[in-house]
């Protein structure tokens, strides 16, 4: 049975991105199994599974842009920016929609962005949440990220609805936490839920439960998709014979013309075999990464 490739699962809120991970794992008997991207608990949406060596694609996924469509609360900031954590300051003010949407340009583009102190970001070994459960104070450093897209989706007071591409590495909580600070108002991330990651659409995912129910009657192998699938911008080289051997075994196999860049070996089974990139002048190709079946 096939077990190199891609699943896209629906998260629901509850369960984290590695108990996901777990499941897949025990379900499937695959070793390695990762996610390219991960979403908390409390989010749902687009979440990449890369089972086998396919997991060796995870840098290339995880730095996708992703989209989300957010609930932000107004009225109270909790510790955490979401609703998961204490409230520590409540006003019970709401903004007009039009001071809303003059500020969303100064959130638009390029933007510095404090991650939240309850974050997974490592702070001299050890993780920011953890030391914020430890009463521990610490500042966190700044970092630029990019915000491709922000549209107000619907406000119904204190709720608001924002849809939001953005770059990998993006915190919505605080986006959610800043738009309270900007407006004077507090307000906390209430709901979350990534419906893009990379060019992988929520409509392509299927629900955890549909997959459990997968694992049980045997035809989960019908939801792994091809490798291939996840690099889809890379052109495609078939490749079969001795110039498969060659690209297996990491030896240069020769271009067609002058290559540049990157491009993906495709087997005889039609599915990815490595990545390769240009060298000597564009004259061959290098195996950079091979991926066994």
């Amino acid at each position: 049975m096939k077990r190199f490739g891609i699943i896209l699962v629906d998260k629901p809120t509850g369960p984290t991105s590695h108990k996901v991970v777990s499941i897949v794992r025990r379900e499937t008997g695959v070793r390695k199994v990762g996610h390219a991207g991960t979403l908390d608990p409390r989010a749902s949406g687009v979440l990449v599974l890369c089972l086998g060596s396919a997991t060796r694609l995870s840098e290339y996924l995880s730095i996708a842009s992703k989209r989300y469509e957010a609930v932000i609360r107004f009225g109270a900031s909790t510790k955490t920016y979401d609703a998961e954590g204490d409230t520590i300051h409540i006003t019970g003010a709401v903004p007009t929609e039009e001071d809303i949407r003059a500020i969303i340009p100064e959130f638009t583009g390029q933007i510095e962005q404090i991650p939240p102190p309850y974050s997974a970001i490592k702070i001299k070994g050890k993780k920011a949440y953890e030391l914020a459960r430890e009463g521990e104070e610490f500042d966190l450093d700044s970092r630029d990220v990019t915000i491709y897209k922000m549209a107000l989706v619907e406000y119904r007071p204190p709720d608001l609805v924002l849809e939001i591409e953005c770059s990998a590495g993006t915190y919505i909580r605080s986006l959610a936490h800043d738009f309270g600070e900007k407006l004077g108002t507090g307000a906390h991330l209430a709901n979350l839920r990534r419906t893009k990651a990379g060019h992988f659409t929520i409509e392509e995912c299927i629900s955890l439960r549909k997959l459990e129910l997968g694992f049980n009657n045997g035809t989960w192998v019908e939801y792994l998709r091809p490798a291939v699938d996840a690099l889809p911008d890379l052109p495609r080289i078939n490749v079969e014979g001795k110039i498969f051997e060659d690209v297996t075994f990491g030896r240069l196999i020769p271009a067609d013309s002058s290559a540049s860049g990157m491009a993906v070996a495709i087997g005889p089974d039609g599915d990815l075999v490595a990545i390769l990139e240009a060298v000597e002048d564009g004259a061959k190709w290098h195996p950079k990464k091979v991926f066994s079946r």
